[in-house]
């Protein structure tokens, strides 16, 4: 090398992936989560709500006794994304994730919605309620939480539950939060898919979710994780009031946020740059399935 050569110093690895490969990834596995079994996605399913149900538990755990309200929704949301990096790092299925994962796939394909489709939402929506229900049911019968705990589990229905006394327009309220509230989950599953390691991946899903907590935005499948602590303790609140007033408009907008605002959008925006090979085993990957389910 002669003496007026500058070495070119060595460039490391980029630590994350491009939107279109974030896409790429979430039609993959959009396509792998329509090939399993319904047992397997019921499992899956069940998990993400028992981790969601822990996450819950952690938010109030980390922010009791803490009356300052910049520190108490830092904490709530730091204890809740540890719920989510459970869900995310295991494999486990997530309704309002899934609310990313299959548009993504719907749209790079044929713009119709199968039945297959339509079973792995309603198995993973089912599964997701009955694992929040059983770590609830678990949680009050140890005996493990005192009074304190119980006080601020309150404090967080009260939040998720204020719209039930606006009548319709707080119905519609419920709808519009849980628009924000499953785009931000949309951004965390994004952000967590584009880090290539552990951290990077913790990272990802933290911020995102401490903004959704700290504002109070309605995510269905966080709303049960709460709900299914108090189902033995007699709270105020009814299944009814619950179910009809909270969980319907909430499922409902985190369909819109996730699949409109994160899927549509992304998938739009960089359909150009997607590699074409992803999708054009479409009509394979549903013989496949239906072979699978029958």
């Amino acid at each position: 090398m002669g003496k007026n050569q500058k070495k070119t110093p060595d460039v490391p690895d980029r630590q994350y992936f491009f939107p279109a490969q974030i896409i790429e990834y979430f039609i993959e596995e959009g396509k792998e989560s329509l090939k399993i079994t319904n047992l397997a996605q019921f499992i899956l399913s069940f998990m993400a709500g028992a981790f969601i149900a822990f996450g819950a538990l952690g938010s109030v755990l980390l922010s009791m006794e803490v009356h300052t309200p910049g520190p108490y929704n830092l904490l709530a949301g730091v204890g809740f994304a540890i719920g989510y990096a459970m869900i995310f790092l295991s494999g486990s299925i997530l309704f309002t994730e899934i609310n990313v994962l299959l548009p993504s796939y719907i749209l790079q394909s044929k713009y119709w919605i199968s039945k297959n489709v339509l079973r792995f939402w309603g198995i993973c929506y089912i599964g997701n309620f009955l694992g929040a229900l059983f770590v609830g049911f678990l949680l009050n019968l140890s005996g493990s939480l005192d009074k304190e705990f119980y006080e601020g589990l309150l404090k967080f229905m009260e939040k998720k539950m204020q719209f039930t006394e606006r009548g319709t327009w707080g119905w519609f309220q419920v709808l519009f939060s849980g628009i924000l509230a499953n785009w931000l989950i949309g951004i965390a599953a994004v952000l967590a898919t584009a880090a290539r390691d552990v951290m990077g991946k913790i990272f990802g899903i933290l911020l995102p979710v401490i903004i959704f907590e700290a504002g109070n935005f309605q995510h269905a499948v966080a709303n049960m994780g709460y709900f299914s602590i108090t189902v033995l303790e007699g709270f105020e609140y009814s299944w009814y009031e619950f179910i009809l007033l909270n969980l319907i408009p909430a499922s409902i907008g985190n369909l819109i946020g996730g699949g409109i605002l994160v899927s549509l959008l992304l998938s739009f925006a960089f359909k150009d740059d997607i590699d074409e090979d992803i999708v054009k085993d479409d009509d394979e990957t549903e013989n496949i399935s239906d072979k699978v389910h029958h």
